[in-house]
């Protein structure tokens, strides 16, 4: 469980395309050793708010820092450095079609350009295998791939570097309920072994309810919520009534009650 220090601070956040204003003040501490999941309705940023606290986008307003630093404004050397202390699972995967599974997982250990490929092919097996992938499935190209073995591989990738901070964008989408379940069984079981801290983005509530730690809730364009889970249902807000105390979402929640209650 997290400790209360702050791996990642957004203060005053804005963010605008155009005229369109897609966040208003967000205020957000993630916390070492935590998984906070981040819901929202189609359109209320959730990607783009990971986007920023990767440094991939600049907010309009507003700041960022990774362990005390600021993420934006620093040279190119140094926001590298923070990047590759970061894992980044897209949504649908996002492995390069062109490369074998092999090539997918050593491509950020290349770009260090400080392995050499002995220690590159061995770190590639064990990655293979931190995600139940049998090594035979290295030389296969992405199109060969079901959608289960994508995202295995896909976080395989994002685990190339060792990274502390882990980011998930709908980690379980377009998955069936068994490959959803064993899925998040392998991120439970990674995150008992190394010190992750993991943010991630999902509309699933088994899965949320199952991997997060506290929940921050945006809508309106603002964090209309953030706590435990039990705390950010008890809130009242129309986005959260609708998500969490649905039909589904009341049958979910009455079959976890055991976790709520922990």
């Amino acid at each position: 469980m997290a400790d209360g220090e702050c791996i990642i601070e957004v203060e005053g956040l804005y963010t605008r395309f155009g005229s369109h204003v897609v966040h208003e003040d967000i205020n957000l501490c993630v916390r070492r050793g935590e998984v906070l999941g981040l819901v929202g309705g189609s359109g209320s940023g959730k990607t783009a708010l990971m986007r920023q606290m990767l440094g991939l986008e600049t907010p309009a307003q507003g700041k960022v820092r990774f362990s005390g630093l600021p993420l934006h404004g620093q040279d190119r050397k140094k926001l590298q450095y923070m990047r590759n202390r970061c894992g980044v699972l897209f949504q649908k995967g996002a492995l390069f079609s062109a490369l074998s599974v092999y090539d997918n997982i050593a491509l950020p250990m290349r770009e260090l350009r400080t392995l050499d490929e002995d220690i590159i092919r061995r770190l590639v097996m064990l990655k293979l295998k931190m995600v139940d992938i049998d090594t035979r499935h290295a030389t296969k190209m992405p199109a060969e791939l079901s959608g289960g073995m994508i995202k295995r591989i896909a976080l395989a990738r994002a685990m190339a570097l060792d990274p502390e901070l882990l980011f998930l964008d709908e980690p379980t989408a377009g998955l069936d309920p068994q490959l959803s379940d064993a899925f998040v069984k392998l991120i439970q079981g990674m995150r008992h072994e190394l010190p992750l801290t993991i943010v991630m983005a999902t509309h699933d509530l088994d899965t949320l309810v199952a991997l997060s730690d506290r929940v921050a809730v945006l809508a309106e364009q603002r964090m209309v919520a953030l706590g435990t889970l039990q705390e950010v249902i008890n809130a009242k807000h129309p986005f959260i009534t609708s998500f969490f105390c649905g039909e589904r979402g009341k049958r979910i929640l009455e079959n976890n009650r055991g976790i709520l209650q922990g």
